[in-house]
């Protein structure tokens, strides 16, 4: 059985069956466009508040922008309104986005307090309410983000992922932690696998903990999910497609030559004001690891103004 393989989601045919997870301050555009050069795998947008796209903000509308050569391309949307996540659908799909996620996982306390991200986990009945109302709306495939489980005694992913599919999903992503967790511990990827195991018709795609070649073919093997969604370890490491798909066969950039390119990207789609904080952001992904760039690094973090950046990498050449 080959592992990485195209997969197709509803009429959504992807080359590979590994995904890349939204993540908040991270899957901007040139973090994207910095993707699309080692992959053709299924990438998202940031999440964006349901209620933000209906009223029109002009902040959210900037992070679901994307270029013509971006595709596939999902949108992720959280609210806990079925109304709200209806009337996002029409917009998401209308703006030409391939697939529209709903996040059921995001645990952060200003997400779930109004019952939002995670906590949709307490009541797994209001996401196949959002679900179907989501996906009657649309042609474009929808699709399911969760977490294992609210807390260690409401573990629920089989239950949810089950919901899920029969109110017309067609793919869920399965984080194998909880919400109390956060991220600390590690994954239980056999809450996956007991969604798996059940008769479905959904694709499921495991998540948490997988972060190269050997991670991913175990969570496969252990869950028997028909994909992997990569979530943290792509900061700094858009290739992690390729080194999942050819292990050491896949000789990627230097970290400086990642982020000389993501630099350049981030000149070319980013607006001014925050060009230069998020230079400083990458060069923590970038060049964290290596003790010869913590002087660079030190240095772009001082930098007062954009051409001080630029001298800086030009100097390092």
């Amino acid at each position: 059985m080959t592992l990485f393989r195209p997969i197709k989601i509803k009429n959504l045919e992807l080359a590979s069956n590994i995904v890349y997870s939204p993540l908040a301050g991270c899957s901007d555009l040139p973090f994207r466009a910095m993707v699309r050069k080692f992959s053709d795998s299924l990438f998202f947008t940031e999440m964006t508040k349901g209620e933000a796209i209906v009223r029109g903000d002009k902040g959210t509308f900037s992070i679901l922008s994307f270029s013509k050569g971006m595709h596939p391309i999902g949108a992720q949307i959280c609210t806990s309104d079925k109304e709200v996540a209806r009337t996002c659908s029409a917009i998401i799909e209308d703006l030409g986005f391939d697939l529209l996620d709903l996040n059921c996982g995001c645990p952060v306390d200003k997400v779930t307090k109004d019952g939002s991200g995670s906590a949709l986990l307490k009541t797994p009945e209001k996401i196949g309410e959002i679900v179907y109302e989501m996906q009657k709306k649309v042609d474009i495939p929808i699709t399911v983000k969760i977490r294992a489980g609210w807390d260690q005694h409401s573990i629920n992913a089989k239950q949810v992922t089950k919901i899920a599919e029969q109110a017309g999903a067609y793919a869920i992503f399965i984080h194998g932690r909880t919400r109390e967790q956060g991220y600390k511990g590690g994954a239980n990827w056999d809450y996956i696998k007991e969604a798996c195991d059940q008769e479905r018709s959904i694709l499921v795609f495991a998540n948490g903990d997988i972060n190269c070649k050997e991670s991913a073919e175990k969570a496969l093997v252990h869950t028997g999910a028909d994909g992997v969604l990569v979530s943290r370890i792509t900061m700094g490491n858009p290739h992690i497609s390729q080194d999942i798909l050819l292990g050491k066969d896949f000789i990627p950039p230097t970290p400086f030559q990642l982020f000389s390119e993501h630099v350049k990207e981030i000149l070319r789609y980013q607006v001014p004001r925050k060009v230069l904080s998020d230079i400083r952001k990458v060069a923590c992904w970038y060049l964290k690891e290596e003790e010869a760039y913590t002087f660079v690094r030190k240095e772009i973090t001082k930098a007062s103004c954009i051409e001080e950046v630029i001298t800086i990498i030009e100097n390092c050449v």
